[in-house]
């Protein structure tokens, strides 16, 4: 994909939706730090109805960590790997708690540092919280970016640098939410939404469906 489909791509992907946002729920920094370490290898759907009971009683640092391990476990297990999610939350509250006054970093060192945590979470963070024009690549972009032809790569690391090299950079910030959603539900894994897809004629991918 060249840069000036890239520049209609991401043009047309604003006009469609201008503000986009995470489909996670939360109110607070440290709500969105833990749904997103929820949110491996689970939907949003799933961690919003596990974390809309959960942080009824605990959405702080201090009452995780009081909530304990076993207890976590109860609320957040209909979500995938529940077991190891629980003992890193305890161990990122109890960090949170004792090393950041129970404030979220903004820096990506810190918050990769914490149990639970790695690059993509550290980028959904910096971006959703404190604007970084970063991109968290998941599923959803990795598929889109290789299906396309807009970012290809065999790593995460290697979609995400073409990525942050293409995208033009008045786009930068919104990006990672466009490309999630339109992954997402246009975009799909077993069988792409072609017809209803407004960047189908720059795309790349051999077996386009009606």
């Amino acid at each position: 994909m060249n840069t000036k489909q890239c520049q209609t791509l991401f043009a047309r992907l604003q006009a469609q939706n201008p503000h986009p946002t995470i489909e996670l729920d939360y109110t607070t920094p440290f709500e969105l730090l833990i749904a997103v370490i929820l949110s491996a290898q689970a939907t949003d759907k799933g961690v919003n109805k596990a974390t809309a009971i959960l942080f009824k009683v605990a959405n702080t640092p201090e009452a995780i960590f009081a909530l304990g391990e076993e207890k976590l476990r109860e609320y957040i297990k209909t979500i995938g790997l529940f077991n190891m999610k629980a003992r890193n939350i305890i161990k990122t509250s109890e960090i949170l708690k004792e090393k950041y006054g129970s404030e979220v970093p903004n820096k990506r060192a810190d918050l990769e540092a914490l149990p639970g945590v790695g690059r993509k979470t550290a980028n959904v963070i910096l971006n959703s919280l404190f604007g970084e024009p970063t991109i968290g690549v998941d599923t959803h972009i990795f598929r889109l970016a290789n299906r396309t032809g807009l970012a290809p790569g065999k790593t995460v690391r290697q979609v995400e640098k073409q990525l942050l090299a293409c995208i033009p950079p008045e786009y930068l910030k919104e990006a990672h939410h466009w490309l999630v959603l339109h992954g997402r539900y246009i975009c799909v894994a077993r069988q792409p939404k072609c017809g209803d897809c407004l960047i189908v004629e720059m795309c790349e991918y051999p077996e386009k469906t009606n």
